[in-house]
């Protein structure tokens, strides 16, 4: 005889593991609590967060960004190894490497090169401020070779015109008139001088090295 209840039956028990999180929406799985290593990085002109939960008891990991789950792994007993994501057709990599004391390290790839690698490579590619006005933050992102001008992550629509010495691009947003000053530096080591004004008041350059270091300061979390 049995004193189970009829839902109870074994033909009625979900053959599910029990620790997924598929019954879970997304923005209820995302708890920034879990997270054990994030890093900022800028591909083909946006701004990326990229955060690893790494579930040492659970077995799960589970890669985010933006807030937006990529990658999920349940059940891993194997607790070091890589992890392989694309973001915009870049190639990704996390690996989790063991380290002293029962710790664990955490290394990003991008495209196959280190994160200091990739850093000193993206400073060179692109010139980055960050600025805000009225409350709103924002993130103007050059890329040098095409010139494209990004801001918020957002490909924009601008208008050159040729003034002496160089250009002056114009793009409106959020009704906040951006110039961005091309000049000549006069000096061939230097190269090409880039000053961005945000309703005619200059905005200094930000740090791509120092952004990276740091995710949650330009990017909410």
């Amino acid at each position: 005889m049995s004193f189970l209840s009829p839902s109870l039956r074994l033909e009625n028990l979900s053959t599910k593991p029990i620790m997924s999180l598929d019954h879970l929406p997304e923005e209820k799985r995302y708890n920034k609590n879990n997270i054990v290593a994030k890093w900022c990085a800028p591909i083909n002109g946006k701004m990326y967060r990229i955060e690893l939960e790494h579930g040492t008891t659970s077995g799960r990991r589970m890669i985010w960004v933006n807030g937006k789950e990529v990658l999920r792994r349940d059940w891993m007993f194997k607790l070091v190894g890589e992890d392989t994501f694309y973001i915009d057709q870049a190639r990704c990599i996390i690996r989790v490497d063991p380290a002293p004391g029962f710790r664990y390290e955490y290394l990003l790839y991008i495209d196959g090169k280190s994160l200091d690698q990739y850093t000193d490579e993206q400073s060179k590619q692109y010139r980055l401020w960050v600025t805000t006005i009225n409350g709103i933050q924002y993130r103007i992102m050059l890329e040098l070779d095409t010139l494209n001008l990004y801001i918020n992550d957002e490909l924009c629509q601008d208008t050159a015109e040729f003034v002496e010495g160089g250009t002056n691009t114009t793009v409106l947003h959020n009704d906040v008139e951006f110039i961005l000053q091309t000049r000549s530096s006069g000096n061939k080591h230097s190269g090409i001088r880039h000053t961005l004004l945000a309703n005619h008041v200059e905005i200094p350059e930000a740090k791509i090295q120092e952004i990276m270091q740091e995710p949650c300061s330009i990017l909410s979390t």
